[in-house]
């Protein structure tokens, strides 16, 4: 089932988040907080680059196929995250995550692998997709391995997450740019557009 897999959930999460994010907007409400920004945009990185520089290197993972197939998986592996990366870049603040927001957002990926785990366990060994990820995949390196791999995942997912706070420090306030030239029909004190 597709609702298994990362990036489908992590998809999900994007959706709701980006969703909230309008009708605050339209409210006339705050901007999300910057841990929830941050937090998309490392669910949105990590999702792009297990699919490009991990999976596609697995013999075991299916090819995408054409049409709908094909789709799904631009849109999910490719363009969801290029979206999300030009939100946080184009229309939040910089200078608002911290590196106290990395233990928050890594808490995503370690309730998946304890979903993973605890769902493969509870199936019968040989059941089709009982480990949605050949690196997750305890009959094949057992718990040992299975959990060293992720492991080292989890130091990856840290050191790109510090990444993103680094650059999220030294990248230009774009959105503030964006704000202060206003729009272009009514002068700055006339209120809404006419």
């Amino acid at each position: 089932p597709p609702l298994i897999h990362f990036t489908v959930l992590a998809n999900l999460l994007v959706a709701v988040a980006f969703g909230w994010s309008a009708v605050r907007s339209w409210r006339g409400a705050p901007p999300l907080p910057p841990y929830l920004t941050g937090g998309m945009l490392l669910l949105a990185a990590i999702t792009a680059l297990m699919h490009h520089l991990v999976l596609v290197n697995y013999p075991e993972t299916p090819a995408p196929g054409t049409g709908w197939s094909l789709a799904a998986t631009l849109l999910l592996h490719t363009v969801t995250p290029l979206a999300v990366a030009a939100d946080w870049l184009l229309l939040t603040a910089p200078r608002t995550l911290r590196l106290a927001h990395i233990p928050l957002w890594l808490t995503a990926p370690a309730a998946y692998l304890g979903l993973v785990l605890t769902r493969g366990a509870l199936l019968s060994p040989g059941s089709p997709t009982r480990y949605p990820y050949p690196f997750l995949d305890v009959d094949t390196y057992g718990y040992a391995g299975t959990l060293t791999q992720a492991l080292a995942l989890g130091l990856l997912f840290t050191a790109l997450a510090s990444l993103i706070t680094a650059v999220d420090h030294i990248r230009p306030n774009v959105a503030g740019w964006i704000q202060h030239r206003g729009n272009r029909i009514s002068p700055p004190a006339a209120g809404g557009l006419k």
